[in-house]
C-alpha cells in the first residue's frame, strides 16, 4: 500500500465533518474558518513507542489517547476543540494495525465533534505519533496558568494516581482493574468549557499533579498548601502504602483530570450549578512553596514528575 493509500484508506473519511471546515485532507494545506469573536487555541503532543507507551499497547488505545492527550490541553484552556492534524512515522505499513489506529482516532473526534484535518506519514526505525489540536474559544475567556491569586481554592475534576498504578503493574505483570485509565484516557472538555467564568487558573494533569501544579504556581507567582487526604483516588490507591500512594498521586502523571483555581464565591456557585463535579484540595497561599498536610500534619515528600528528557 503506498503511502496515498494509506490515507485515503485509514484517515480520509475523518476529514470534512465539521462546519468550520473548508478543506481537509487532500490538498497541500487545510483550510479552516475561524468563528466570529473566536481565538484560536493550539497545542501539539508526541508519543512514541516504549517511551510514552508500552511497545504492546493495543493500536486502538493508541490512537484513542493521541488524540485525548491533545484534547485535554485544549480543555484546560476552557476552549472548544475543533480539529486535528496528524503526524505518523511507522515502522510498516500493516493494513490491520492501521485499521485499529484509525478507528480509535475516529472514536474520539467523533465524541467530541472534532476533524482529522491533516498530516503526514512516513516509515521510521520506531513508531511515533504527533498530534496537532485546534480549538476556539470566545475572545479574551481562555484559562491560562498566570491568574491563580492567594486564597483561591485549589481543586481537580476526578481521581488522580489510577494510570501511573496501572502503569505500574502492567510493567511487573500484575493483573490490573485499571488498565483503561492508562489507555483511554478522558479529556474534560466539558467541565474545561464550564469552567470560564469561574476558573482563575487551570492547568491538565499530565505529567503528575505535583509537578503540573508547580507550573500554575510558578507563572502566578504564589505558592500552594495541598490536603492530601482530600486527593480524590481509586479504592486500589488506598491499599497501598504512603509513600507509594502518593507516588502515583502527586508523581504519576498520565490522569487528564484539571487542575484549577477558583475564588469563594465562585466555588460556592459553581457547585450549586454542578454538584459534586470538582474537589477541592488545598489553597493558594503567598510563599512560592507547596506544603504538604496528611491529617493535618505537614509532611515532607518529594515532588518529581515525569521527565521528558
Amino acid at each position: 500500500m503506498s503511502e496515498f493509500s494509506l490515507i485515503h484508506n485509514h484517515f480520509k473519511h475523518l476529514t470534512q465533518s465539521h462546519s468550520q471546515t473548508i478543506l481537509g485532507i487532500g490538498d497541500d494545506c487545510a483550510v479552516s474558518c475561524i468563528p466570529p469573536n473566536c481565538e484560536l487555541v493550539s497545542c501539539m503532543d508526541t508519543l512514541v513507542a516504549g517511551r510514552h507507551f508500552p511497545s504492546g499497547t493495543h493500536p486502538y488505545a493508541i490512537g484513542f489517547k493521541s488524540v485525548a492527550v491533545n484534547l485535554s490541553d485544549i480543555a484546560s484552556m476552557g476552549a472548544t476543540p475543533y480539529a486535528i492534524l496528524l503526524g505518523i512515522s511507522l515502522p510498516q505499513n500493516d493494513d490491520e494495525w492501521l485499521q485499529a489506529f484509525s478507528q480509535g482516532i475516529g472514536d474520539i473526534c467523533k465524541k467530541f465533534h472534532v476533524d482529522l484535518i491533516g498530516g503526514d506519514t512516513t516509515k521510521s526505525d520506531r513508531l511515533t505519533i504527533s498530534v496537532t489540536a485546534l480549538g476556539f474559544v470566545e475572545a479574551g475567556k481562555s484559562i491560562r496558568r498566570d491568574g491563580a491569586k492567594v486564597g483561591d481554592h485549589i481543586c481537580v475534576s476526578g481521581p488522580i494516581g489510577s494510570a501511573s498504578l496501572a502503569l505500574s503493574q502492567i510493567l511487573t505483570h500484575q493483573k490490573t482493574d485499571l488498565q483503561h485509565t492508562l489507555d483511554l484516557p478522558m479529556p474534560q472538555v466539558d467541565l474545561g468549557q464550564k469552567l470560564i467564568g469561574y476558573a482563575t487558573s487551570m492547568i491538565d494533569i499530565s505529567d503528575g499533579l505535583g509537578q503540573d501544579l508547580r507550573h500554575v504556581l510558578k507563572a502566578s507567582q504564589v505558592g500552594a498548601r495541598l490536603h492530601l487526604d482530600n486527593i480524590p483516588c481509586d479504592d486500589a490507591l488506598n491499599t497501598l502504602p504512603f509513600a507509594d500512594k502518593y507516588q502515583h498521586i502527586l508523581n504519576g502523571g498520565d490522569d487528564y483530570q484539571l487542575c484549577f483555581t477558583m475564588r469563594q464565591d465562585s466555588f460556592d456557585n459553581f457547585n450549586q450549578l454542578y454538584p459534586n463535579s470538582i474537589v477541592k484540595i488545598g489553597e493558594i497561599i503567598e510563599q512560592q512553596e507547596v506544603e504538604l498536610f496528611h491529617q493535618n500534619q505537614q509532611v515532607d515528600f518529594k515532588i518529581q514528575g515525569w521527565e521528558h528528557f
